[in-house]
């Protein structure tokens, strides 16, 4: 390894004491272990038993809590669970160091697996909509329906202000930030990153500021923070130079599932001009745009977000309810294939290697 290369983090290490991840009022957290990876879930009862479930899935230097402001809204249409990524939030890194898009959507997979929650309706933000596009047309079987607040998807012209967080995926560049910004407070932190991923940052209210201060802090303290972000970084990149049927484009082509896709129009890391080619490249999509909205639109605009998963849910047919319908199709689905997660997650990780997985597991 050369001297510039990222050091593998491995998630064996002792951690420090940091402090304990906010859960919000009605919300709980749990740690489900998995083949390879551990995940924490944080999910919120639904209003009554029986309804569909949903899975949340975030971006790159995210956590399960960006969904916080989603999940009270739509607890009496589905039930439902975000899911921190490995390395992110309160999950711990992945035993391989794989933060490949396609490692990140094994561990999606794993879970829905081994859970036999799915088909779910699907959520995915930035990053974390790259994983659920690779989901879905990997495994159909698991996907009701796909929701897609700004995916990160290939852009052949990266805006501008996208360009620092592209930079994080060059060997030594982590490192050398980390030095940089090292007299930066958490505060500081929080400012920037809230003026790049929101259309509005003045939308964040006083307790949302303070909560996301906390949560910096402790996650500065974590030592393999930078690492999971560099490498994710990576993976983004790497996935974005694949072409073929390997490539995210051509994968979004075969995604059966009714798909909700949402831009901002102030967003600085996902180009609104992408907009369009999505609503074209997914089948059977619709398209919501949102002129004042910025990156995380589910952050900024959780009730507009809400109602048009809502309308997604009423025009597509969708049940109100029916979980043992949903297990019965899965089944019917999986057929007499042996256990869940075995010859069907096989072809997963056959179908989505074509991002560098490989290369990311060993250091890049």
């Amino acid at each position: 390894m050369s001297s510039t290369e990222l050091p593998f983090v491995p998630p064996a290490n002792v951690l420090p004491r940091v402090a304990a991840v906010r859960v919000a009022e009605g919300e709980r957290l749990r740690s489900v272990q998995l083949p390879g990876v551990t995940l924490t879930v944080r999910s919120r009862p639904p209003a009554r038993e029986g309804l569909p479930p949903a899975l949340y899935v975030h971006g790159l230097g995210g956590s399960s809590q960006n969904w916080s402001a989603l999940m009270p809204l739509l607890t009496d249409a589905v039930d439902s669970e975000a899911v921190d990524l490995p390395g992110f939030g309160d999950s711990p890194p992945p035993d391989d160091g794989d933060y490949s898009i396609t490692g990140h959507a094994r561990a999606i997979v794993r879970y829905l697996d081994a859970a036999g929650r799915g088909p779910v309706h699907l959520f995915g933000n930035s990053l974390g909509g790259a994983v659920a596009t690779r989901v879905a047309a990997a495994r159909p079987d698991l996907v009701r329906t796909l929701t897609l607040v700004s995916p990160a998807l290939p852009e052949i012209r990266v805006q501008r202000t996208a360009v620092p967080t592209g930079l994080l995926a060059l060997p030594g560049v982590a490192s050398l930030f980390t030095r940089l910004t090292k007299e930066w407070t958490a505060e500081q932190r929080v400012r920037g990153v809230m003026a790049l991923c929101y259309g509005d940052p003045g939308r964040v209210t006083p307790e949302g500021f303070r909560n996301a201060v906390e949560e910096m802090e402790r996650r500065m303290r974590l030592p393999y923070f930078w690492d999971a972000m560099a490498r994710s970084a990576r993976g983004i990149v790497n996935a974005y130079t694949v072409g073929g049927q390997h490539g995210l484009w051509r994968q979004a082509e075969r995604v059966l599932a009714p798909t909700l896709l949402i831009y901002g129009g102030r967003d600085q890391l996902v180009g609104f001009r992408m907009a369009q080619k999505a609503a074209r490249a997914f089948r059977n999509s619709r398209l919501l745009t949102l002129p004042e909205a910025g990156h995380v639109a589910m952050m900024e605009y959780p009730e507009t977000v809400a109602g048009a998963f809502r309308e997604l849910l009423r025009d597509t047919g969708q049940p109100a309810g029916g979980g043992r319908d949903a297990r019965s199709a899965r089944g019917a689905a999986e057929g007499a294939g042996g256990p869940a997660g075995s010859a069907r997650e096989r072809a997963v990780g056959a179908d989505v290697a074509g991002d560098g997985g490989a290369g990311e597991s060993t250091g890049g």
